[in-house]
């Protein structure tokens, strides 16, 4: 089979190009300050008079926020008031723009971000789901270039700052309240869920950084601190992270280091999603997946802590712990709350009367959820022989041959590719031998970083042309991992008695984004063979939906799981699992962020395909997910399925919660409705105690 090659649009962008005439002085770094939006923000929308961009602007507008018209090929006259341009180059010089929302598809929103870096746009922030992650290598080495743009995203719900109205994404209004909270979130539901429990305790929010759960993200953790750090309006701060990268890591550093040279800081708590999650596996963001040597989410917990973070184990807790951390700190409790209810306009957390029924779905970017490619075994090999004809490669390693671990795959502090080595195969030493060393995206891996890498290999006793082959093979994997669109290339390398290079056990994934958006490499994607996959997920995925089963060979593993969203999902595992409630989950499934009736029903349908599984808990966060239309998803799905008698307990809370927990209760069903996290979890618990 040929290599599948780039597309035109990748080709190009080989060309390394300097944006900011200010570039040579200064760094991406030197763009943090972008961040900090307010009544003052010009924002712009890219793919403006589309039917999700319409909607949110309205509502944005609605909202406060200042909306200064838009990008369209071709422009034309307006669009709800305001001007539509052709070229975000036009945008910026006629409507001076500090910000542009990127309400484009992901097959094009590459493309759109790079428009914008062009035209220097201060503050960039996209929103769509499953863009390729080359893409995104290839803007943010584009974005190390220049001094001017900063990026949010990409899959981010975006930024929001609710004591300035001003929303850039596509955050749940009626959530927000103004208010001296900081958040900085990889996870969209989970951050709803902190919010609300922040806008209930009557603190409010300052300012809200959405960076997303993709593998590489524009803005990150530490880049969030320094904002809030500075920021008056921040009195203390929360983060919300998963499994996956190093991001966490780094934001325990710069909180240690923030310790030490500031007498009075701001207070700050966190939770950590996936801490649960089984090893090796995709939970549902295209980012939630420990890669080798990297920190699991019960060690970010762990390392968190031990920086002086305040930890919890649900983001239902963030608001008594925040007013308890503020107490703590001297401040002002009172004060606070009443500089927050003094703009808080009354929401659906604030306000206890009921909704009318409105159920309608709202609409949705991209429904399918993202999975990589995963070539193991023979298929692997074979694969790779075709691409490195010159090497020999088997699927197993020989037990009487030392091997070293050689790898090409994503730096994600960095944000760039990069070499992993290690000198030991043996899982128990890999992990603590293992070095990264991060590359140009553009250019490749320079001869000084692959001989660094060989060095680390310690192939001291192999000869010269071992040497030489093992260069090769590195160059040669870094082109492919470019010319493939890999996320991983992973092999075991042993040198022969003669001097000759072999290859063992390569584990390649790839990122099939770039099939699903943009249908590159088509002749590679088809090389899937779901027949050595789990049938249920192969299934669950056809449906937009992401399912892992959990313990499989553990009978008490009995609790079923119905969530929407994957960070969510993950600390719904989690938190039922920790003490007090000790349970046990049979599953991780996450409907998506923007669950539907159908997609409900579906779900319950998958579950219930697991003997285990004795009773089955429903935990919806209605973000952007309306809990009526969940309500009714719950119901049709005792109309239409078999429930074999199992007891249901649901939790909704958010959009529409009394609408949803009423229509729950007048079912007549054997359902049971509750609000806070903890009551129900403690009920699915001694339902899998009594059944």
């Amino acid at each position: 089979m040929p290599v599948p090659r780039l597309t035109s649009n990748l080709i190009r962008s080989s060309r390394t190009r300097l944006f900011s005439s200010s570039a040579v002085k200064h760094s991406y770094e030197d763009t943090v300050q972008n961040l900090k939006i307010g009544k003052h923000t010009r924002v712009l929308y890219q793919g403006f008079t589309g039917k999700v961009a319409t909607q949110n602007a309205k509502e944005s507008i609605e909202y406060g926020t200042n909306i200064v018209g838009g990008v369209k090929p071709g422009g034309s006259a307006d669009h709800l008031g305001l001007p539509v341009l052709s070229t975000v180059r036009e945008a910026k010089e006629q409507l001076k723009p500090d910000a542009t929302a990127i309400y484009v598809a992901a097959p094009h929103a590459g493309k759109a971000i790079e428009e914008a870096i062009e035209a220097e746009i201060p503050l960039i922030v996209a929103v769509a789901e499953h863009i390729p992650l080359h893409d995104i290598l290839r803007i943010m080495s584009i974005l190390k270039t220049q001094s001017k743009s900063r990026l949010v995203g990409a899959n981010a719900p975006g930024i929001i700052s609710a004591i300035g109205k001003c929303r850039i994404g596509f955050q749940p209004l009626p959530t927000f309240s103004p208010g001296h909270i900081g958040i900085v979130a990889k996870s969209g539901t989970l951050s709803y869920e902190t919010v609300a429990s922040i806008t209930r305790a009557g603190l409010g929010q300052s300012l809200c950084i959405g960076m997303g759960g993709d593998v590489v993200a524009g803005t990150n953790f530490v880049d969030a601190l320094r904002v809030f750090e500075t920021d008056v309006d921040t009195e203390a701060i929360v983060l919300v992270g998963e499994v996956g990268g190093s991001a966490e890591l780094e934001a325990a550093e710069w909180i240690k280091d923030y310790h030490r040279r500031e007498k009075n800081p701001k207070p700050i708590a966190a939770v950590v999603g996936g801490r649960m999650a089984p090893p090796g596996r995709v939970m549902g963001h295209a980012g939630a997946w420990a890669g080798v040597g990297e920190a699991t989410a019960e060690e970010k917990y762990k390392i968190l802590q031990n920086a002086g973070v305040t930890m919890v184990d649900h983001p239902e807790k963030f608001g008594n712990v925040m007013k308890t951390l503020l107490k703590q700190a001297g401040k002002d409790v009172g004060k606070i709350q009443q500089s927050a209810a003094g703009n808080q306009r009354r929401s659906m957390h604030t306000a206890r009367r009921l909704r009318p029924a409105v159920t309608k779905e709202l609409p949705r970017i991209n429904t399918s959820q993202q999975r990589s490619l995963h070539l193991r075994n023979q298929k692997a090999v074979d694969h790779l022989s075709k691409s490195l004809e010159s090497f020999t490669i088997s699927e197993e390693t020989s037990n009487d041959t030392d091997s070293v671990y050689l790898s090409i795959s994503v730096d994600r502090s960095s944000r760039e590719p990069c070499v992993i080595a290690s000198p030991s195969t043996n899982p128990r030493k890999l992990h603590h031998r293992l070095r990264r060393f991060p590359y140009s995206y553009l250019k490749g891996p320079d001869q000084k970083t692959i001989q660094a890498a060989i060095e680390h290999l310690q192939l001291d006793a192999a000869p010269p042309a071992a040497h030489a082959q093992t260069a090769k093979l590195i160059s040669r994997l870094a082109e492919l991992y470019r010319e493939q669109e890999a996320v991983s290339l992973a092999v075991n390398l042993s040198v022969s008695s003669s001097g000759s290079l072999h290859l063992s056990q390569p584990q390649l994934f790839y990122d099939d984004a770039a099939f699903k958006s943009n249908k590159r490499h088509s002749e590679l994607h088809a090389l899937r063979d779901v027949s050595q996959e789990s049938t249920v997920e192969v299934e669950a995925e056809k449906s937009g939906i992401v399912f892992v089963k959990l313990h499989p060979d553990d009978d008490s593993a009995n609790i079923g799981t119905l969530v929407n969203g994957a960070g969510l999902a993950m600390n719904t595992v989690d938190a039922l699992a920790l003490p007090p409630h000790n349970g046990k989950c049979a599953n991780f499934l996450d409907t998506g962020g923007k669950a539907t009736s159908e997609t409900v029903k579906t779900s319950f349908e998958l579950i219930l395909r697991d003997p285990r599984v004795k009773v089955i808990f429903v935990n919806i966060f209605g973000g952007l997910t309306d809990c009526g239309m969940i309500a009714d998803g719950v119901i049709m799905a005792f109309e239409k399925v078999d429930m074999q008698g199992k007891p249901v307990v649901v939790r909704l809370r958010g959009t529409n919660e009394e609408v949803g927990q009423k229509k729950i209760a007048e079912s007549g069903l054997p359902l049971e409705a509750f609000d806070g996290f903890h009551e129900a979890a403690q009920r699915v618990v001694e339902l899998t105690q009594s059944t």
